[in-house]
């Protein structure tokens, strides 16, 4: 089967926007998303910045093309894994190696939000669909433990983007998805450097923790704070 080849305009466009895409993560690895500037890439390119401004308008589009791919990197590798069966903890460990393997595209779509960006509405669309598998993994193992923030999410679902969940596998899904976020959040920010702890051991216990809660970890929480009591008295 012949492979059908781009025009030499198409492909010299998509060489630029491509070049132009790798400057900004060096630029942001560098000096952070706020200080991203589309004349310092067009000078780094020999080209000129209007020269530039013909494959970005500006520098909010930059971002949002970044942002895009970035999402739709983290919603493949979600969906790469899910085909094979992967759990919860599986998805968990997926979401852990991503950011690791580029901090900085973790923090430009989880961290800060860069100063007077405003994200065009279908960048959402890969963030949907990553939280549609994370509801799919919830669904799946969700011990159905109703709780009054569950009863609140069966009134607003609109982040759901229409996902058949039970309330009981959305409430987990988002604590789950807050927890892990909240420790590679830290990590990568490198405020555990000096601390002289394994923030893999962390990620991996506040993860047990969560696959427990529900479960296990109500039983064991009373019953600790009955052993507390029983001491006191």
């Amino acid at each position: 089967m012949a492979v059908t080849r781009k025009p030499p305009r198409e492909q010299y466009r998509e060489q630029v926007r491509q070049e132009a895409k790798r400057l900004a993560w060096e630029q942001i690895a560098t000096a952070g998303a706020s200080a991203l500037s589309v004349n310092a890439i067009a000078k780094r390119m020999a080209m000129s910045g209007p020269a530039l401004y013909r494959y970005f308008t500006n520098r909010d589009a930059l971002i949002t093309e970044l942002i895009r791919d970035a999402y739709w990197s983290l919603a493949e590798a979600f969906r790469s894994a899910a085909s094979t069966g992967t759990d919860l903890a599986g998805l968990a460990h997926v979401l852990r190696d991503w950011a690791l393997e580029d901090p900085h595209r973790y923090l430009l779509v989880y961290g800060t939000p860069v100063p007077g960006y405003h994200a065009p509405d279908d960048v959402t669309e890969a963030a949907s669909e990553i939280m549609s598998t994370l509801l799919d993994a919830c669904t799946a193992t969700d011990p159905a433990t109703n709780t009054a923030f569950a009863e609140h999410l069966e009134h607003h679902r609109q982040w759901m983007r229409g996902h058949p969940a039970p309330s009981t596998a959305a409430h987990r899904a988002l604590t789950f998805w807050t927890a892990l976020h909240g420790v590679l959040s830290l990590e990568l920010a490198g405020h555990f450097k000096g601390m002289g702890f394994d923030p893999a051991l962390l990620f991996t216990a506040e993860l047990d923790r969560l696959l427990d809660r529900g479960e296990a970890a109500a039983p064991r929480a009373q019953s600790a704070c009955t052993a507390n009591h029983s001491h006191s008295e």
